[in-house]
Parts: structure tokens; sequence; C-alpha cells
């Protein structure tokens, strides 16, 4: 096996190449070998300068992530760094692709930086509950403003070629395809001008105003509430500024360390390869999917055109059918807007809006426009007597192959399917709104849907960007199941003698970015009230049911749409609404409750040990093949804060056997609603977390 880094010599310059694809990942191998090329390249009398480039598409994209939780093994990054930056003879470096975290610091320490005009920098370890640890926090602020500092490295996002030659942070671009030479030629220039080592560690910081760390922090308190890393950033970036560049760097050692050890670390790591690991299934494995090319969307709506977009910016041809010409160019105005606001957000060229409307977007009120589609989506209101019908229709029009796809967001797709003649084409594919910005996509799988479908559903979730998650049938899948749970508990806690605004307060301190309240406000009372009434004949008698809501519907109250509902929104601000509170207290006195005060921490508690409680009922019945799947669709598609991981990674933080009490405790108040789920106290029993069933 070929070594990752190697050495030639070409003319007075030493080129290194690190050759670890697929992205030239900093493992243990490629240190230990850069160390050795720059300690050889020294020794050498007949080089006069060094050149270090990245193989393949890209530099160095970052750690190695195979190396995660690992004990950490020497060459260490900080180390080897500083090892590159203290070379007498000056050392360029050729940049290209995605120059991420442990790459772009290790650029840092380099003398001279040349890159190809694609190139994407940047430090996201923030995103991981991270800070950049090998010097990024202490160099970068010797090349760039403090302000652009705090903003690139609390925020990760990463920034263009021409950003970064704008700023000082690369000193060329070069237009070609072979940064290896270019990397060579800038090296030829230095020696020729007889160039000598510029280390950024020996660069002052730039000036800053003396309130500047409080004002940014005040900031930081709002933006990124509830996480710890984006504050020890500052803290790393203020040492920068403020101690010895070596003392400063001792600093950050000892920030990121701090940061290794945080649960907060644990959760976003465990978030990041659960969104890895979430799409490989036992099912398709070697399963190819199906070419898809042309998609028909039936229904024009808030939901309908969002999947139409999303299908649209994906290269998808769409066809959308509406029940009349009047509905018909109501949703082409609709897709339109949608476009150009891609269009505005620069996710769009004019020139590809105008091809788009000209070419692969028509719409029609007729299904026989559906005959040539290879993937229909069902996107109109939630009935099932509704869908069947639309179901029917399309079973007769689409041709043999032509997968058929209901984005039903509760209802049963195996009945769904029961009217067509080909049940193992149908699947259910639950978008999320707004559908051509929510990433998740709930996959769900029928009894007798073909696995080739299946793999496409995941294929189509890859092309448009988003995060695919199996879902097995049954009423709300995985994510509404649960919402519907956890929205018990709240209405019980409300009962009990909490507000609605108290429990938003709580949750959005938590970390939620709006209470569920709140969110109801926004997605529209009236959904959740139909909801409610289509399964209220099958209502257990038994169930403490909370009616204020649908009270406060049978009032015309549906949250923003209508300006009313759990809060009064007027003029972009929303304020209490105090007739929800005369509404509760009449149920309250109605139902003859004796109302207690419940802290933040116990509505915390509900919340959570609901949530879990039917999740792992859902894990148990395989609705969900794996906790994680249950994590990755609350992160992606209910606003569940990463930095916790997602509800069963919180779980196993502070422990199953807490959440099992909680609801034992709970129990006392409504012993229906609060049931233990057998899965968590087999778990709590065998002395054994979620995260041992993600395997």
């Amino acid at each position: 096996m070929p070594k990752p880094v190697s050495l030639k010599l070409c003319g007075e310059v030493a080129v290194i190449e690190v050759a670890n694809p697929p992205v030239n990942a900093l493992s243990v191998a490629v240190r230990e070998g850069l160390l050795q090329a720059i300690e050889q390249a020294a020794l050498d009398e007949r080089v006069s300068a060094i050149v270090i480039y990245g193989a393949g598409r890209t530099f160095i994209a970052g750690a190695d992530i195979k190396e995660f939780g690992q004990p950490p093994k020497e060459p260490m990054l900080p180390g080897l760094i500083n090892k590159i930056e203290a070379s007498e003879k000056p050392v360029v470096v050729a940049l290209h692709g995605t120059v991420l975290g442990g790459g772009f610091e290790l650029a840092l320490g380099c003398h001279y930086r040349v890159a190809a005009p694609n190139t994407k920098l940047g430090l996201p370890e923030v995103t991981l509950g991270l800070l950049p640890g090998a010097g990024g926090t202490q160099r970068l602020p010797r090349l760039v403003s403090v302000e652009k500092t705090i903003a690139m490295i609390t925020k990760g996002a990463p920034i263009s070629a021409d950003e970064a030659l704008e700023l000082g942070i690369i000193d060329k671009l070069e237009e070609t395809d072979d940064m290896r030479a270019a990397g060579i030629a800038y090296a030829e220039e230095l020696i020729a001008e007889g160039a000598k080592s510029r280390r950024t560690s020996e660069l002052p910081c730039k000036a800053v105003e003396p309130e500047l760390f409080d004002t940014a922090r005040a900031k930081l308190a709002k933006s990124a509430r509830g996480q710890i890393a984006p504050l020890k950033c500052m803290d790393a970036i203020q040492g920068a500024v403020e101690l010895p560049f070596a003392e400063g760097l001792a600093q950050e050692r000892a920030l990121f360390r701090e940061l290794l050890d945080s649960d907060q670390r644990s959760a976003l790591i465990h978030a990041f390869f659960a969104e890895r690991q979430v799409g490989k299934l036992p099912e398709i494995a070697g399963v190819n999917p199906r070419e898809i090319a042309a998609v028909g969307v039936v229904g024009g709506g808030t939901m309908g055109a969002g999947i139409t977009v999303s299908s649209l910016l994906s290269g998808l041809d769409v066809t959308l059918i509406e029940r009349d010409a009047e509905a018909v160019d109501r949703a082409i105005s609709t897709v339109s807007k949608l476009l150009q606001g891609a269009v505005k957000r620069g996710k769009l060229d004019q020139a590809a809006y105008d091809m788009i409307l000209a070419s692969k977007f028509r719409a029609n009120h007729d299904y026989a426009a559906l005959a040539h589609v290879d993937l229909a989506i069902e996107a109109v209101f939630e009935s099932m007597e509704v869908k069947r019908d639309v179901f029917t229709k399309l079973d007769a029009i689409c041709k043999p192959g032509a997968i058929l796809a209901s984005n039903t967001s509760y209802l049963d797709v195996d009945a769904i399917a029961a009217v067509t003649s080909r049940p193992e084409d149908v699947i259910g594919l639950h978008f999320f709104s707004p559908a051509h910005v929510m990433k998740l996509l709930e996959v769900v799988v029928g009894e007798k849907t073909a696995p080739d479908v299946t793999a496409t559903g995941f294929a189509l979730a890859k092309r448009m960007g988003k995060i695919a998650v199996r879902a097995g049938v049954c009423d709300g899948f995985i994510g509404n199941r649960i919402l519907a749970h956890y929205r018990k508990a709240i209405d019980g806690a409300v009962l009990a003698g909490a507000s609605p605004i108290e429990i938003d307060n709580a949750l959005v301190a938590f970390g939620l970015a709006m209470g569920p309240f709140a969110v109801s406000d926004l997605a529209g009372l009236d959904i959740g009230w139909a909801n409610r009434k289509r399964v209220a004949p099958d209502r257990d008698p038994r169930e403490v049911y909370a009616d204020f809501a649908d009270k406060l519907c049978e009032q015309g109250h549906f949250g923003r749409k209508t300006g009313t509902g759990y809060y009064i929104h007027k003029d972009g601000k929303s304020e209490p609404n105090p007739e929800v509170l005369q509404l509760i207290e009449a149920e309250r006195a109605e139902k003859g409750i004796q109302t207690r005060e419940i802290d933040a921490q116990e509505i915390v508690d509900r919340y959570m040990a609901a949530m879990v409680n039917e999740a792992a009922r859902i894990v148990e019945e395989g609705i969900a093949l794996r906790p994680l799947d249950v994590d990755v669709t609350l992160l992606n598609g209910y606003g569940f804060p990463r930095w916790r991981g997602g509800p069963m990674q919180y779980a196993d933080t502070v422990g199953p056997d807490k959440i099992l009490k909680d609801i034992k405790k709970f129990a006392a108040e409504d012993d229906f609603l609060w049931q233990p789920a057998p899965l968590l106290e087999k778990l709590v029993t065998e002395g054994k977390t979620f995260a041992s069933l993600n395997a």
C-alpha cells in the first residue's frame, strides 16, 4: 500500500504530496508523513523552498473521522504545524477543493498560500462542539480582522477563495487544475526574489475596540443560545489578541480539551455520524434505485409547490396537476415566486430560472399529463378518501414501473396502496414544510413496497440535498407520532398548572428555536384540530383529553393565518393571547383540577420523558429501525437542538433510568398517558443505553 505522503525534488523545490483519498484527511499516517517530509526537506542542502499540495479532488479537508473518539496519537497536529511554520526554508501550500478544519489550520501555518478559484476555506469545528485546536484561533486574527475571525470561527461557515484573497488569507489565485505546478511556480518565484520564511505567528493581531468581545459575546448568547463551543471560541480568540502567541496557543489547547470532554461535543459528534448512518439499510444494500427524470406532483398548495420547487432545483422535469384552470394559475404563480426566492438567495441564476419555467415545469388540470412520469407525488388534503381517489386515478394513468408516492403526514400508506393494482410501487414520501427548504424526508415503507422503490426514495432525497429516514407504517410514522404524544404531555402540564407561555419559554431555554405552542400558531392550529377530529372516534376513554386547543379553534383562532392563536400576531410582533388562559382556567374548573406551580425543569422533564418513551415504543415496534433514526428525524424535522444530539442521545446523556423515574413520577397524575415503554424498562434493567441498539 503506497504511503499517504511522498517527497520529490523538482529543481530547488521539495514537493510534498498528500494522497489519502477520498479527502486527504489528516490521519496519523498523514501527520507522520508530513513531519518526516518537512524534516527531510529541511536537512537537504539542495532544497531552497518547500511546496505542500493535495492529490486528487481536494487539499486536506480536515480530520480523519475514523479517529473520532480514539485516543490521540503523535505527532499531534498543533506540534506538526508549529514545525512547518518554524522551517527556515519558505513553505508554500497549494490549495484546492475544500480546505477545512485542520487542513485550513495547516495552511495558516505555512508561509505562502496559493489557491484555485473554486477553493472553499473554513474552520467548522464549532459545528461539532469544538474549537480549532491547532492554532486556528491564534493565527487567523493575525491575518484578518478580529471581527471576521469571530464570524468565521463561531459560525463555522466556509468562505470562497475570492474572499480569502481579498482578506489576505491567501496570496494569489491560479486558474489551473494543476495545483502542484502552481505551487512549484510560486515557490520558484519566491526563490528568485530571495523571499524568506514568513511566519503568521510573528504577526501582530489586528487592532480591536475594547468593547468588541463583550458585544460579540452578548450577540452569541442569543444566536447560539445554550451552546458552549461558540463562547469558548471567543475566549480563545480573545487570548490571541491579549496574550503572547505561545501562551494563546496553550490556552487554545486547554479550551479544546475542555470541549472535547463535554456532553455537547458528544451529542454533536453523534448527530454527525447518525446522519451518515441513517441511509445504510440492509433492505436496500446493493439494490439499484429506479431512474427518475420526470416527476408529477398532484396538488399545488404550499406543500405541493414546495415539492415541485425542490424537484426543479434538483434538475428534474416536473408536471404539476391542480383541479381546475384557476387553481393551475395559482400554482404556477406560487412556484414562480418560490423560484424567484431561490434566485435572490443565490441558489439559482436568472438563466437557469428562465430555462426551468420554459422547459422543465408545466402545470395542468388533466391527470393524463402524468402518463410519462417516473414518479408521481400526491400532495393533496389530508383525507383518506381524497388520497385514495387520487391514487386510483394515478394507477390508471401512470406508466408501468412508475412510482406512486403519498406525502401524507399521518395516514396509512398500505390503505392508500390497496386501491392500486401495484402496491409494490407505492411509498410514502413525507416532506416537511416548507418542502424546498426543510432537510428531512421520511421514506415510509409499506408492507408491499419493493426494495428498489425504497432505494429510489433515498436516492431522491440525496439528489434533493435532503436527509432521508426510513419509517414504517403507523399513524404519524416517526416524527408526528412522537409529536402527538409529547403534545399530550405538555397539554397535561397546562391543565396541571403551567401556562402555554411558560412551556414555550422553558423549552426555548432548553434549546428549541420556538416553543410548541408558538410552532402550532405558525403551522396553523386548524391542522392539529383536523387530525384530532380524525382520530377522535378511536380515542381511549381512559385518556385525559385537554380540549382548550379545540375550543380555541372553534372560535376561529388558527394562529398566524388568522392573526390570533395562543399568541396575538400583529405588525410583525407576537404577544400572549389572554383569552387562552380563560379557556384553560374554565377547563380546569370544569374538570376539578387542583393546579400547582410547575417549574421550567419539570416542563423539560415532561417533554423529554414523553418524547423518549414514545420513541422507545417506535423503535421496539420497528417503525424506526434504530434509536439514531429517531434522533435524525427530530433534529432535522422538528427543531430539536442539534447540540443535544436528539432525544435518544439526550436520554443516554441523562441516563435512561432518569427518564424512567420521571415517567413513574408523572404516572401519579395520569397513569394512562405515562405508561413506561417495555424497551425503556428493559434497557434500565440491563444497564444499557439506546446507543447500544444502533449497531
